[in-house]
């Protein structure tokens, strides 16, 4: 490893983690370990929350531009979103960048995309890991991986155990393709689509490649509000697998979701998917977001409030469904075909 660059690196990524300090951190970066300290006052019977996740062939995307901000948030974002599924507050986030040369104004993008990920989530970029490994990685390539933890109540935690027969599903807006689905966007745009990323359609209003690097939406402000109130019962990140994989996760034994197919309003950059790629609904529904990030499940009498809350937190969202007896799948009704 070019030590010089790694000194650099660590020079420049440093103010960027000082930013997201919060009560629990103990001591500064660069250590051995991060430590984080509960505060005992606060909580009576804590249960810590993990996640892993990654960016995907996302970044083939940010790679390709030049650009490389807007995976950090997303970095962050495809963990915390799982996290605050279970209530849990996100305390603190480490991540890991390997690439084949190192280049410290890189890392130092990627690395101010993720402090303003973990601003928005309220956690504290402890930590992380830079590895330069030649020959593992193209030039101008990196990976990326993140790692969160969260703390909830033991009987405030959010999850199947709550979610009854005739509970209300609301979806909640995506910023569109988030970090999923990446693969099959490169071969159908601009593999075989042979589009550039600087093409403008119609449909999408902007250049090809602000709509493909738009960062995963937060939704820890949102989640958590609700769960202090008391008016959610569960919560389903829509992440690969789409909206058919995902939902089924909050779904307990004897219970089924009956979604209404054409209640929300689905991006553009889906339905071009769609035509390109020649895809049954079905399969857009199993592999993209289709504008839906993320799923409630609340009381029929807390609906309304939580359609006016998600408002107020400067989200979208839509009565998509219920929760009715069956099996634990998705019954889709109204299919746009």
């Amino acid at each position: 490893m070019d030590i010089a660059a790694g000194d650099e690196t660590v020079r420049r990524i440093a103010p960027h983690a000082a930013r997201t300090r919060r009560p629990g951190v103990l001591g500064e970066l660069g250590g051995f370990g991060a430590g984080f300290e509960l505060d005992t006052a606060r909580w009576r019977r804590p249960v810590l929350v993990s996640a892993t996740d990654g960016v995907g062939t996302k970044l083939k995307i940010a790679a390709m531009a030049g650009r490389w901000g807007s995976v950090g948030i997303d970095l962050v974002a495809m963990c915390v979103n799982d996290i605050v599924t279970t209530g849990a507050e996100p305390l603190f986030f480490l991540d890991y960048v390997g690439t084949g040369v190192l280049e410290p104004h890189v890392v130092e993008q990627v690395v101010a995309g993720i402090a303003d990920g973990c601003s928005t989530a309220g956690c504290a970029l402890v930590g992380g890991e830079t590895a330069e490994l030649p020959g593992m990685y193209q030039e101008g390539e990196l990976d990326l991986a993140g790692f969160a933890v969260g703390c909830v109540e033991h009987d405030e935690r959010l999850g199947p155990h709550r979610v009854q027969h005739g509970d209300v599903l609301i979806g909640v807006a995506s910023s569109g393709l988030h970090s999923n689905g990446y693969s099959l966007v490169r071969r159908l745009l601009l593999d075989r689509g042979g589009l550039g990323l600087d093409a403008v359609l119609p449909e999408l209003g902007r250049p090809l490649v602000d709509e493909l690097l738009e960062p995963t939406r937060i939704y820890v402000s949102l989640v958590r509000t609700l769960a202090a109130r008391g008016a959610l019962h569960a919560a389903a990140h829509i992440t690969g697998g789409g909206l058919l994989e995902n939902v089924p996760r909050l779904l307990p034994e004897g219970c089924a979701a009956r979604i209404e197919d054409h209640v929300w309003d689905t991006p553009p950059i889906f339905a071009l998917l769609q035509r390109e790629g020649s895809l049954t609904r079905e399969e857009c529904l199993r592999t993209f977001n289709d504008g839906v990030g993320m799923v409630l499940a609340v009381p029929p009498d807390a609906a309304d409030g939580v359609l006016d809350a998600s408002t107020r937190h400067e989200n979208t969202a839509w009565i998509i469904g219920e929760v009715t007896p069956g099996d634990g799948g998705v019954e889709l009704v109204g299919c746009r075909g």
